[in-house]
Order: C-alpha cells, then sequence, then structure tokens
C-alpha cells in the first residue's frame, strides 16, 4: 500500500468520523452560527473605527473644525454600541441558536441567558453617596465573550431540561400563549437565578472574584497561548485543512470554536489603537482572511489563476473561468467541489501546504516588524486580497505588496502539482 494510500485510509476511517461528529455536535454549531449575529455589527462599527484614525494629512483639523476637539469620542461612538457590547451580542446569538436546535421556547431562552449572565458579571451599586458603578465594558465586549458562552449554553440546557421533564407552571388554556410561556419559565427561572447567585457568592470569596476571570484562567490564558503561537497557529492551519480535505467546512468548524479568542486578541488590539498605545498581539481579528485564505480555505486564489489562464485541459480551463471569480472573494467551494480538490492525490498536498507557508510568512513578517500589528479593524471575510489588507491595516501598502508575494508563492507551491493533473485530464480528453 503507497504512502497516499495509508493516507486515504487514516482519513476515511479515522479522522473523517471524529471530524463529521465535531463538525454536528449542537453545540458547536451554536456558537458558531449564533456568533455570527455580531459579525455585521463589528464590522459596520470598524467603517468609524478606521474614520477616526485615516493616515491624511490634516484630517484631525478637518475633523476638530466640523465636531470640535473632542470629535475623536464622536466618531466612536458606534464602536461602544458594537465591539464594547460584544459579549451580549455572543450571549443573544448563542442562546437563540442552542434554544432553536433544542426546539425551545427562543425568547426565553434569550431572556434566561442574559439574566445569567447579568447575574455572573460584576457591578457594584451604592445608593448612600448616590453614585452609580456599572458593569465594567471589559466584561461586556470581548473579554466577557466566554462566559456569555457559558452562560448561554448552560441556561438554555437547564432550561430545556425543566421543559423535558415537564417541570412547569401551566396555565388554562383560554390564557394568551405569550402569558403561558413566561409562566412556563418561571420555575426554570428562579432555579437558575438561585444557582447563578451561589456561584456568584462562592466566587467573590475567592482571589479569582468572579467567573470572567475564572474562565480566563481556564479557558483564555491557555487558547490564547495556542492561538497566538507560530506553532499553535501551524497546529490550527493544518488541522482546517485536514477538515476539508475530508470534504468538512474546516474554516467554519475551526475557526468558529477559536473565534471567540481570535476576536479577543483582535479587540485587545483595537483598544490599545485607540489609546495610543503599543499593540499587543500578532494574531487577531482578520489575520486568517489576509494571510491564510487569499481565495478561500488552502489559499485557492493562486489555484484559480493557474485554472484559468495556464490550463491546456478544456475541463480545468473551465471550472477556472467559474472559479476565478468566486476566488477573488474568497469563496473557493467551486474548486472545492468542482475540480475537486476534496480526496484528489494531485492537489491535497499543495493544499494543505500553502495556506501554513503563507500564515506563518504572515505571522514573522509581523514578528519581526516588517509589518505593522493589525489595529483590529474588522473587514467582511468576502474583501477581495489586497483590498483586504489594506483596510484592515488602515492603508499600510506594506500588507498589500506581501499579499501579492503570497498568492504568487502559493502558485508556486501549487504549479508542480497543477501540472501533472493537467496533464493527466488533458490525456483523459483526447481519449
Amino acid at each position: 500500500m503507497s504512502l497516499f494510500d495509508k493516507f486515504n485510509v487514516f482519513l476515511e476511517e479515522k479522522f473523517m468520523p471524529v471530524a463529521a461528529k465535531v463538525g454536528s455536535q449542537k453545540h458547536v454549531q451554536a456558537i458558531r452560527d449564533g456568533l455570527v449575529l455580531s459579525m455585521p455589527l463589528t464590522i459596520a462599527g470598524s467603517i468609524f473605527l478606521i474614520l477616526a484614525f485615516l493616515p491624511i494629512s490634516g484630517y484631525d483639523e478637518f475633523m476638530k473644525g466640523i465636531f470640535g476637539d473632542g470629535w475623536m469620542g464622536k466618531v466612536l461612538y458606534p464602536v461602544r454600541g458594537t465591539f464594547d457590547i460584544m459579549a451580549i451580542f455572543g450571549c443573544i446569538g448563542v442562546s437563540y441558536r442552542l434554544a432553536e436546535k433544542n426546539k425551545v421556547d427562543c425568547l426565553s431562552s434569550v431572556a434566561l441567558a442574559l439574566m445569567t449572565f447579568m447575574i455572573l458579571t460584576p457591578f457594584k451599586v451604592s445608593f448612600m453617596n448616590n453614585t452609580v458603578e456599572a458593569i465594567p465594558l471589559m466584561y461586556t465586549g470581548s473579554a466577557g465573550l466566554f462566559g456569555a458562552i457559558i452562560s448561554s449554553i448552560i441556561s438554555v440546557e437547564i432550561y430545556t431540561w425543566f421543559i423535558r421533564k415537564n417541570i412547569v407552571i401551566k396555565m388554562p388554556e383560554n390564557v394568551p400563549p405569550a402569558v403561558a410561556k413566561s409562566f412556563v419559565a418561571l420555575i426554570p427561572t428562579l432555579a437558575l437565578m438561585i444557582g447563578t447567585l451561589v456561584v456568584r457568592l462562592i466566587l467573590e470569596n475567592t482571589s479569582l472574584q468572579n467567573v470572567h476571570e475564572l474562565l480566563k484562567v481556564i479557558l483564555t490564558t491557555p487558547l490564547k497561548t495556542l492561538v497566538g503561537s507560530w506553532w499553535g497557529l501551524a497546529i490550527i492551519i493544518a488541522v482546517i485543512q485536514l477538515f476539508w480535505i475530508a470534504g468538512l467546512h474546516g474554516s467554519t468548524i475551526i475557526l468558529g470554536m477559536i473565534g471567540p479568542v481570535l476576536g479577543l486578541l483582535g479587540d485587545q488590539n483595537r483598544l490599545a489603537y485607540e489609546a495610543g498605545a503599543e499593540i499587543p498581539n500578532i494574531i487577531g481579528g482578520p489575520f486568517f482572511d489576509i494571510f491564510i485564505s487569499l481565495g478561500g480555505g488552502g489559499g485557492t486564489f493562486a489555484l484559480a489563476f493557474l485554472l484559468a489562464f495556464v490550463s491546456r485541459s478544456r475541463q480545468l480551463k473551465e471550472i477556472g473561468k467559474i472559479s476565478v471569480g468566486a476566488a477573488f472573494f474568497n469563496i473557493n467551494e467551486p474548486i472545492i467541489f468542482g475540480l475537486p480538490i476534496v480526496m484528489n492525490p494531485y492537489l491535497i498536498i499543495p493544499f494543505f501546504i500553502t495556506p501554513l507557508v503563507t500564515g506563518l510568512i504572515g505571522y514573522f513578517s509581523v514578528a519581526t516588524g516588517l509589518l505593522p500589528k493589525l489595529p483590529g479593524i474588522s473587514v467582511p471575510w468576502t474583501t477581495p486580497p489586497l483590498i483586504s489588507g489594506y483596510l484592515a491595516s488602515i492603508g499600510s501598502f506594506r500588507y498589500v505588496i506581501l499579499q501579492v508575494i503570497l498568492i504568487v508563492i502559493g502558485m508556486i507551491i501549487y504549479l508542480p502539482f497543477f501540472k501533472a493533473f493537467d496533464n493527466k485530464i488533458l490525456e483523459d480528453e483526447k481519449m
């Protein structure tokens, strides 16, 4: 049995069953789909972040003439209403999607999840001197995202358990449905309220103080170490590519799971950039879109270009014409399933290697200071290469140049494998 045959056996018998289970796990799907709720909001908020820091000579004086000396704070108001309450959006989105999968009332589930999150989140109110200390924005923003996710999952699962065990208050049939549903949620609400309060009171008597600090120790710090290191980045890219090769959407599955950490790293960069401080993180925000997914998973813009303009085979040239436009907007399904790349002995090797090479080049380019660190700007994943680098870096042409270089490197990696595949298809066409 050849090495490739052994690899195929491993994918089919060992990896694919595990990958399918991970991809279909309801909590993973709820987190992935629920966090999408905040995507358009943070992208829109990023527009105002760009407007606040446009690198144009005389721009500051121009804006002061319109809005006054505090113009930047006014322009950043939408950022406060998006990035700074990211955890609340996450809580709503994840609880809603999980309630859909559990087939329980979504509105009640969202209300319970928000209640749980708010009870667990520290705040202080003092009426003695007429001062009020509200919830810190750090816990409603990216730093509270893990707490929001855990609150959502636990509250919805407890609510679902009470519903399925029929431990609820049932109202007469003539009571309006909306009122009846609110009473159905009463017992689960009290149970969650008491349980959450007990957890909060216990944590307040420890050095951790609250659930967010506990999750930082248990989850955030280890995951930040993994996601923020070059070796962790390589592992993540490799797993994503294995999912793709097995026919599953690796980017959606894996980035959906580590999305909260990437969001946290990106938001830390944003806060530092707004404050004029040193940006802390190499990876975060749109790092994957800029360096790794050039044309989609596998860096397939390079392959789409070769298919469209270098192929001798009529079949591959037609696929290239169809796929190159989609790849320009980072959509690679026509290539993944049209060639296909899935289980293709000619193309899975460059498909696996290309994003590893481009991702690590991007990482070390930032780590060595060749490129400035990303300031936490969110750009749509469909933003074409070159444009995405320019926008995400707020006008750094060095990102644009590197993206061009990475696409060329991708072509060089794909070229020998592509030629062998093209020759094979060409021979088939002549038969």
